[in-house]
């Protein structure tokens, strides 16, 4: 690294710690002409820029900004912190660049968004649900609610739950 009050090129990391959720890596340094310490970041570049192929085919670049926009308005007023909105936010981003490619249609976008926010709350996801589907009338809303009624809640820890009856062994209750 060129140091930033001598430029000369030769450093030594003395600290490194993981920043931004283990996306960034922060690093102190101290150079070893002038002394001096500053730090630096290291992300990962996303090797590709992913496309978004919307409902009338037109593409447009991908901008996490927009679906955090999204969940923001689902939530509204809703008891919900900001950094879980966030976190459902990133989550679908990180998904979308581990299974697509270089495109992605905005339906795959909007599916991801509903099923972490129907974990997250009922009443948000059906507000993004029915901006996504574009319900027309009282009677698609109220099928997607019965819908929601009958789908198991998801279980906090559920692994945790197998886990336990294993080491219990077969037939046994715990």
């Amino acid at each position: 690294m060129i140091c930033p009050f001598c430029g000369h090129n030769d450093d030594r990391v003395i600290d490194s710690r993981p920043a931004e959720s283990g996306r960034t890596i922060r690093r102190r340094r101290v150079c070893n002409r002038c002394e001096r310490r500053f730090t630096t970041y290291e992300r990962v570049e996303q090797h590709a820029r992913l496309t978004v192929v919307k409902r009338d085919g037109s593409r447009v670049p991908f901008d996490p900004d927009n679906v955090l926009r999204g969940i923001q308005a689902a939530c509204g007023k809703r008891p919900i912190p900001e950094a879980a909105k966030i976190a459902v936010a990133e989550a679908v981003e990180e998904e979308l660049h581990q299974t697509c490619e270089r495109e992605v249609e905005s339906r795959t976008i909007g599916e991801l968004v509903m099923a972490r926010l129907r974990e997250l709350d009922e009443v948000a996801y059906i507000r993004f649900a029915s901006e996504y589907h574009q319900f027309m009338s009282v009677n698609e809303l109220q099928r997607e609610l019965d819908l929601l009624r009958t789908r198991p809640r998801p279980v906090k820890d559920q692994k945790a739950l197998f886990e336990r009856g294993q080491a219990d062994g077969p037939g046994r209750d715990p």
